[in-house]
């Protein structure tokens, strides 16, 4: 059995709390981006946060800090070239006082570490004896400037002149040796720098030492040259978007009624 009624329906009345409810949902959705933006993009309006370019951030700063190093670095090198050839008699005495230094130190390290209670007896034999034989070198050194210059050149010297026998002998007895002849050649280079040197140390330590001031100014010039490069390729590169990262949609609980 069924009843029906002439009036017509009436629209469903909602209540306050239904009608509160149905629009904290609709403000939540709407504040939500949309499903296909990736993780962490910018929201419509907002300013992108993360870097521009591949040339910002860390990796900005970490190039112009590279070719601003070797600006730097080719001008301190040739300076150093120009007073190395300028005045080589003081550039001399100054590397004689600094190498005289230089033994002094060590040779006092070389004394204290001889007594320490780890080091076996012959080991602190041979450490007593070369570092008593630095700290001698080195006060002499430090007496004038003809007795360093001197020592620096011997020093020189025989450093080439072992290094050559050595790299010559190794080069001879492995015929496996990789560039073996170039091995061989640059071995009997060292051994003849090092006897010239020997036999000759003012006028040889005086030739490399003008050698030295022109490889500072060549090497100043080609260092000046690359940062000054480097600097206009940053300049003029054109921006690069960001590393591409993986998409992520928002998940988030959704809200209770």
């Amino acid at each position: 059995m069924s009843f029906s009624s002439d009036t017509p329906h009436e629209p469903e009345q909602h209540r306050p709390e239904e009608q509160a409810a149905g629009q904290a949902r609709r403000e939540h959705h709407a504040a939500e981006p949309p499903a296909d933006e990736p993780f962490g993009a910018p929201r419509r309006g907002e300013r992108p946060s993360g870097p521009e370019s591949v040339f910002a951030g860390p990796l900005g700063m970490l190039s112009d800090a590279a070719w601003q190093v070797m600006v730097t670095a080719g001008v301190v090198a040739i300076v150093l070239g120009v007073v190395v050839l300028a005045w080589p008699g003081t550039t001399l005495a100054v590397l004689g006082a600094l190498f005289g230094a230089y033994l002094l130190i060590s040779g006092i390290f070389q004394l204290a570490g001889a007594f320490g209670a780890h080091v076996p007896g012959h080991l602190r034999v041979l450490g007593f004896v070369s570092g008593g034989l630095a700290v001698l070198l080195g006060l002499l050194c430090l007496r004038g400037p003809t007795q360093s210059v001197l020592l620096l050149a011997l020093w020189i010297g025989f450093s080439w002149l072992l290094r050559g026998v050595m790299l010559t002998a190794a080069a001879i007895s492995h015929e496996q040796l990789p560039a073996r002849g170039w091995q061989i050649f640059f071995g009997i280079i060292s051994i003849l720098a090092g006897i010239i040197l020997i036999v000759a140390p003012f006028g040889s330590i005086a030739a490399l030492t003008a050698v030295a001031g022109i490889w500072l100014l060549a090497l100043g010039v080609i260092e000046v040259i690359h940062g000054i490069q480097l600097r206009m390729r940053l300049g003029h590169h054109p921006p690069r978007t960001a590393e591409h990262r993986p998409h992520f949609r928002h998940f988030r609980p959704h809200p209770q009624p």
